[in-house]
């Protein structure tokens, strides 16, 4: 647990996990998505209070503008997700993979605790686990929804000089 300056401990928060489906015929996708966000004030360009959702009229009659901190980065992404799985069972449409969420509030603070529940999760929640799937991404377009199923041209390195 991160201490506060005055020495207090303060308990991280839980990390959600979830599963849909069991079928051994289908593979396991793990996505991944989390829902904290950086801080924000009304007073830094905000339309309204940047911790409430607010809806806004767009540009045209059927289009409405969500404000809010973290609906793109990355509640939104976090959310398409499970209304996708949302629609394939509210159409009775047999799962195609098994879904596996890990949902986490520390992203923006280095993902604290979150290397802990891996390494103890790892034979158990994600034994399974055929495909992972990272969310953490902006809406690529300001007219529709999308699912972020990957990402190109990240790399990222530990280099220890001594």
């Amino acid at each position: 647990s991160p201490q506060l300056p005055d020495g207090q401990d303060l308990p991280l928060p839980p990390v959600v996990l979830g599963e849909l489906g069991k079928d051994p015929q289908n593979p396991t996708v793990c996505f991944y998505g989390h829902v904290d966000v950086q801080p924000a004030k009304k007073e830094d360009g905000w339309n309204a209070d940047p911790y409430t959702l607010t809806e806004i009229d767009g540009l045209h009659l059927f289009i409405r503008n969500l404000y809010g901190r973290g609906a793109t980065d990355n509640k939104g992404p976090v959310l398409a997700w499970i209304n996708a799985v949302e629609t394939f069972r509210a159409l009775e449409l047999a799962m195609p993979v098994n879904f596996k969420f890990v949902i986490e509030g520390m992203e923006e603070a280095g993902s604290l605790g979150l290397e802990k529940l891996l390494e103890e999760e790892n034979q158990r929640f994600f034994s399974d686990v055929d495909y992972i799937v990272i969310s953490d991404n902006l809406w690529l377009s300001n007219k529709k929804p999308a699912l972020t199923y990957g990402s190109r041209g990240n790399a990222c390195f530990f280099v220890e000089v001594k």
